[in-house]
């Protein structure tokens, strides 16, 4: 469309990266310059196009996101004055970001060839460009560290989410079952009252009685296998006695221990007449038995993962605490129990007599977290875990963090720490969980981090000294 070429002009002067040019280099820019409108909601840029331009908001606001997985993350924005599409100008590549309007806007597009003579010809403007690269990489830097940590504690949670939800469900499960075994315990209770026993049968069930807390309080310790023979065997004893669906009574009394030998002598005292009776009342509160130890079971696994979150988390704690690096790297497997279950060996080698150290324990147990992610995805779910704990000849604390997945690359070795350099596929990744490690070892624990890939064991190894040195005014 036709445009005022001196109010162009006019515009880019106003623009920080274009202020201290000369006139007439403004004037060649906004002469080949072209105004693109957009209605709200229009996209500017698209991300992964490839970057044949850069673009001056004129008027109007724009909002930035990148892709990451199946969503789209807001980056940032832009309004009046402000330059977009420059990074991916400069690389030569593709697009890193989409831009879309939220009101009505006016951008001027200055192409790459206009760009580029403006850039060998105008030192100027191209040190203007690298400060304000340089603020954009900083904030987006920042910005993606705290979607990474908020990534890993998504994970973290929906894995206990899962590790939760399978205790919580056996107790739904057990207490449901326990409404109705207590009605059979009920009712098995009063036929045994109603029968009548000879003095050595009122003698037998005085017995049963008084120690039915016994009869599962030491099951056997008995396999599946060995438990379904039992049942078995139970059942076609029940049923040669005329005891009808003998085949309920069967299971929880295989589970608890309970033989047809066992049997046999009770009915000898109380008669086969009334052992169909005993049988049932024996099965009903050995299925109650059986029943609030899955429930205490359930209920001591979900106590165990809410210690184990406290203490991952060092919750209601001061930011330095005195750490254990044995508790913090059995937490961490514990909440990621779910990823590890599927076909991870994991072979542990701690020194038993490793003395505590001072850190950010939170902070650590982000390191092991990642460190141990990472290795889990290298395996592809499937392979041996090893750690390993030591002490180092400078008084400082050595762990290793080992799989036996594919060798990295000397090429990525040298890399892997660097923000935003990973080897994942776009929008699998942000490439700074390592670099995340890295500031937290090396920056926030004056400690040492490397990493060493032969073929058969890949180890990351995190030097930590066992005295934190904060800065002055810090603690």
């Amino acid at each position: 469309m036709t445009v005022d070429s001196a109010a162009l002009a006019e515009a880019l002067h106003k623009v920080p990266i274009f202020a201290d040019l000369p006139n007439g280099v403004i004037r060649r820019l906004a002469e080949q310059a072209e105004t693109v409108e957009l209605l709200p909601g229009g996209t500017l840029i698209r991300e992964g196009d490839e970057a044949d331009g850069l673009f001056v908001v004129l008027d109007g606001q724009f909002d930035v996101t990148q892709r990451m997985g199946e969503d789209e993350i807001p980056t940032g924005g832009a309004q009046a004055g402000e330059v977009v599409g420059e990074m991916a100008l400069l690389e030569g590549g593709k697009r890193t970001a989409t831009v879309r309007a939220v009101t009505s806007a006016r951008t001027l597009r200055i192409s790459r060839d206009a760009f580029q003579e403006m850039i060998a010809t105008e030192p100027t403007a191209a040190a203007a460009l690298v400060r304000k690269m340089a603020g954009h990489l900083r904030a987006t830097q920042s910005m993606l560290q705290q979607r990474e940590k908020l990534a890993s504690l998504g994970t973290l949670a929906a894995g206990l989410a899962h590790e939760l939800n399978n205790p919580a469900a056996a107790v739904r499960r057990s207490a449901s079952l326990l409404q109705e075994a207590f009605i059979e315990l009920g009712h098995a209770a009063q036929a045994l009252a109603d029968v009548e026993l000879d003095a050595r049968g009122r003698a037998a069930v005085a017995v049963l009685r008084e120690q039915r807390e016994a009869i599962v309080a030491a099951p056997a310790a008995l396999d599946p296998l060995e438990q379904s023979d039992l049942a078995a065997q139970l059942e076609e004893y029940l049923d040669e006695r005329g005891v009808e669906d003998a085949w309920r009574f069967a299971s929880p009394l295989a589970v608890n221990g309970w033989s047809p030998d066992r049997l046999n002598e009770i009915a000898l005292d109380v008669g086969d007449g009334v052992l169909p009776v005993v049988a049932r009342w024996l099965a009903a509160v050995a299925a109650i038995q059986s029943l609030l130890a899955e429930i205490l079971a359930a209920s001591e696994r979900i106590g165990e993962l809410v210690t184990a979150v406290k203490s991952y988390t060092f919750m209601d704690q001061a930011p330095v605490q005195d750490v254990d690096i044995a508790a913090g790297l059995e937490n961490t497997l514990l909440i990621m129990r779910h990823k590890l279950k599927a076909g991870v060996t994991v072979v542990r080698e701690f020194d038993p007599d490793l003395p505590r150290i001072e850190a950010f324990g939170s902070e650590l147990n982000q390191v092991w977290t990642n460190i141990i992610d990472n290795a889990i995805d290298a395996m592809q779910g499937e392979g041996v875990l090893t750690l390993r704990t030591s002490p180092t000849s400078d008084g400082c604390i050595l762990v290793e963090i080992c799989n036996d997945g594919p060798v990295i690359p000397e090429s990525v070795q040298r890399k892997m720490f660097e923000p935003f350099f990973t080897t994942k596929e776009p929008g699998k990744g942000t490439g700074l969980g390592l670099h995340i490690v890295y500031s937290i070892v090396v920056g926030h624990h004056h400690g040492r981090l490397s990493v060493t890939s032969v073929p058969g064991e890949t180890c990351f190894h995190v030097t930590l000294p066992a005295i934190l040195r904060l800065p002055p005014g810090s603690g």
